[in-house]
């Protein structure tokens, strides 16, 4: 398929007379270890999100909605009440008052259902 260079070879004969023979049994045998250990790592990363979601998928099935948001997983912002700003001032007695982004929504109008945390059922 593919023809062999031959000052290649040659140059990758001579790299590897330069490299001691310990030195190239432990790197490779670190190479495989590592492999191992990224390979025993992914799949068990895989597994375990499989897992996780199947458990997630039962238990959205046979659960009642959320009394709180009615299901929903969201609900207005309680702070600016759904306007997205609050009028805040830095003094006791405001000379000015500056709208500001609220902080419990970051501008989105709705927030999070702390009793379902946003999954609708509880």
């Amino acid at each position: 398929m593919f023809e062999e260079n031959p000052v290649r070879t040659k140059s990758l004969e001579r790299l590897k007379k330069m490299i001691p023979k310990p030195f190239r049994v432990l790197t490779k045998g670190a190479a495989i270890i590592f492999g191992g250990f990224l390979t025993l790592n992914l799949v068990a990363t895989v597994s375990v999100g499989a897992l996780r979601s199947l458990a997630e998928k039962k238990r959205k099935k046979l659960a009642l909605p959320c009394g709180v948001c009615n299901g929903k997983g969201f609900y207005i912002c309680k702070l600016c009440n759904g306007n997205a700003t609050i009028k805040w001032s830095p003094l006791y007695d405001p000379i000015h008052i500056n709208p500001c982004v609220c902080p419990t929504c970051d501008g989105n109008r709705v927030q999070r259902c702390l009793n379902c945390l946003g999954k609708g059922y509880s």
